[in-house]
């Protein structure tokens, strides 16, 4: 069964960066919760070349009612050319959780 949460992931450079973000995200209603993940290795490729970066994974629970603005938040704040957002619908979960970050993000109730 398919549900409005969605878990969007995104990677910051420093755990500044990653906390600051995860601290805005919140604090605007955007995001229920965001999961830091320090010590994430990242390979990909990068204007032709193959990189390797140190990196911190956020988990953001969400709703598809705040996907928009919270994608737009990242990416005024994010210090990347292109930063990683990645949206992935949940299709299941404790129901009290899932109802908790329905009413923990109010960014589009307001």
């Amino acid at each position: 069964m398919k549900s409005d949460v969605c878990l969007v992931l995104t990677t910051c450079p420093d755990e500044t960066t990653a906390r600051s973000l995860a601290q805005s995200l919140v604090e605007a209603g955007l995001a229920a919760c965001v999961n830091l993940l320090a010590g994430v290795n990242s390979v990909y490729r990068w204007e032709g070349r193959l990189e390797e970066s140190a990196e911190v994974l956020l988990l953001a629970k969400t709703t598809e009612a705040c996907l928009a603005g919270l994608e737009e938040a990242i990416r005024a704040q994010h210090p990347y050319e292109l930063p990683e957002i990645i949206a992935v619908p949940v299709t299941g979960g404790l129901a009290p959780y899932l109802h908790w970050v329905r009413q923990a993000c109010t960014a589009a109730v307001t």
